[in-house]
């Protein structure tokens, strides 16, 4: 399902590495509207694994509500290339990967949570209503006390629904 969103909203799909799902918007082509079309990939995403989630709670019962996700954003430069040898695969490396996966683990359940660059480039898009600062600072492993964001889940907030016609 995330795969089929990715594909509508032009991101591509890096990896899975255990139970992460790694995109990036960007690349192998640059997009000013990244950090938009980002937000509205994880918005859709967290929306389809909540509608995921109630389908499979009738068949595998109600402990199964209780699967939950928490998504990070973060922009920048990142490094790519293949990993060879027997699983080969393409791969990014970098600070931005790094500071990307502190803001999902240290997020909260079912929220998506982004970096103070990504909040950035949301407002100057004029998106300032798609963002809310979290109130406490977050501390990730070699950058110390961090200010992030949460994007806004709320409809009415102007983020894109997954039914939108609209490509990002």
């Amino acid at each position: 399902a995330f795969d089929d969103i990715a594909e509508r909203r032009g991101v591509f799909k890096v990896e899975t590495v255990g139970d992460s799902y790694v995109a990036v918007c960007g690349l192998p082509l640059p997009r000013k509207d990244h950090a938009v079309a980002m937000a509205r990939f994880a918005r859709n995403c967290t929306n389809k694994a909540h509608k995921i989630t109630r389908k499979l709670e009738v068949i595998l019962g109600p402990d199964t509500a209780d699967l939950a996700f928490r998504t990070g954003l973060h922009s920048g430069p990142v490094t790519g290339g293949v990993l060879r040898g027997k699983n080969a695969r393409f791969q990014l490396f970098g600070d931005t990967m790094n500071t990307a996966s502190r803001m999902e683990s240290t997020g909260a359940r079912d929220k998506i949570q982004v970096s103070t660059k990504t909040a950035e480039l949301l407002i100057a898009a004029g998106k300032s209503n798609w963002v809310t600062p979290r109130e406490e600072t977050v501390a990730v492993k070699g950058k110390g006390q961090l200010k992030t964001f949460w994007l806004n889940m709320d409809s009415k907030a102007g983020t894109a629904s997954e039914s939108s016609g609209s490509t990002c």
